[in-house]
């Protein structure tokens, strides 16, 4: 029986850099969908594309975990409907990095596959974790990173890869660097599930857990690429699918914002009726 694929969505951020906003920044809307009734166009929120990518690699049910007070987002996601997955949501206290806050699934991924996105990016292309875990499945590989061509590299976690896909390492944030590609979503085995419990309960201890929002151990925020790393030292196997010619937008700046809205809006436009358009 095929393993099940489940998707995991951290979106327990407050949008500090961006704010203030009328609304949690995976909803921002920075697009057009089709409208429900099957007329006409409705707003495409960020969040929405990366659900949609997980539905096209089929995966058909997804957990997104939130902080106390972004209550719009399952008013707005609901079960999942909108999007053709079926939703669940998990709340958590202020943590110390997104590993700290993706852990707090962990009793509901237990012995799955897991496919993993951040949801204020934009990413091409649309069988994105289609060929992630198509690439899991030949190599067998604890972990597969989707590589794409880092436009601030000392802004990225730059990912080290061989002449094969194989991962050497990360860096985090590098200030001067050879290295061409960031990671910008994965698909784990339960392996990398476990792994990440195991080390951030024996590292920091469950009652480090818990922290002001955006403060990590001794001030500093745990990230993904730093556990990934860990991974990687501790003799997991990494592996990637390169999208040398793909693009990603990111949300998370004034300045990628303004980015993705000049973007999404010369797509809104283009859509347009030319009567309405003038």
């Amino acid at each position: 029986m095929p393993q099940e694929v489940i998707g995991v969505l951290p979106a327990a951020g407050r949008a500090t850099r961006i704010g203030p906003l009328p609304c949690s920044k995976e909803l921002f809307p920075v697009g057009l969908r089709p409208a429900d009734h099957g007329q006409g166009m409705s707003p495409k929120v960020v969040c929405h594309y990366l659900l949609e990518k997980m539905r096209l690699g089929g995966i058909s049910r997804a957990y997104i975990i939130l902080r106390d007070g972004k209550w719009d987002i399952p008013a707005y996601l609901a079960d999942g409907t909108l999007v053709g997955l079926h939703l669940a949501y998990l709340v958590t206290p202020p943590t110390r990095g997104v590993p700290y806050t993706v852990d707090q699934v962990h009793p509901f991924i237990q012995g799955a596959l897991v496919a993993f996105g951040f949801p204020d990016i934009i990413f091409q292309p649309q069988d994105l974790f289609s060929r992630l875990l198509s690439r899991q499945a030949s190599t067998r590989a604890d972990i597969v990173l989707a590589l794409f061509p880092a436009h601030d590299p000392a802004q990225m976690d730059m990912v080290d890869v061989d002449d094969r896909g194989r991962v050497r390492g990360i860096l985090l944030k590098p200030p001067h660097t050879h290295l061409s590609y960031a990671w910008i979503c994965a698909v784990w085995t339960p392996a990398f599930t476990d792994f990440m419990h195991e080390y951030l309960t024996r590292d920091l201890g469950a009652g480090s857990r818990s922290a002001p929002a955006d403060e990590g151990p001794g001030g500093r925020e745990l990230t993904m690429g730093a556990l990934l790393q860990a991974g990687i030292e501790h003799r997991l196997s990494v592996e990637s699918v390169s999208f040398p010619d793909a693009t990603y937008l990111d949300i998370g700046t004034p300045a990628a914002l303004q980015k993705v809205l000049i973007h999404t809006d010369r797509e809104a436009l283009d859509q347009l009726p030319a009567r309405e358009a003038r």
